[in-house]
């Protein structure tokens, strides 16, 4: 299966990230356009995936996830600013037809990313 999915991990509190506001963006001449809006579900994933294999297209994208307001509506005290409010990944998609996943595991003060299968 192509596309593009993604899935946040809370690792201060051990559990999936429901909640995270995420926004995808594909960026072409230095002009990011929004391709998708959506929050996670109680599994920490999206309901749907962010590019369908049909819609996906080379090229350089960035992810976008707020995960100060997550970790508010947790209950974690934040200074302010906090730390990390949002954490944006921007990746590249050369190969259409192979299927991309970009996880994300994250506290308010440090995230991990890796391309996941």
């Amino acid at each position: 299966m192509a596309g593009l999915t993604t899935h946040i991990l809370d690792t201060h509190g051990g559990v999936p990230a429901k909640g995270v506001a995420v926004t995808l963006r594909r960026v072409t001449d230095g002009q990011a356009e929004t391709l998708a809006t959506t929050v996670t579900n109680a599994d920490g994933r999206t309901d749907a995936p962010l590019l369908t294999p049909e819609a996906t297209q080379p090229g350089l994208y960035e992810l976008d996830f707020a995960i100060g307001p997550y970790f508010r509506e947790r209950g974690v005290a934040l200074p302010e600013p906090a730390f990390l409010e949002t954490v944006t990944i921007r990746f590249g998609i050369a190969d259409t037809s192979r299927h991309w996943h970009v996880p994300l595991n994250c506290s308010p003060y440090g995230y991990t990313t890796y391309r996941g299968s």
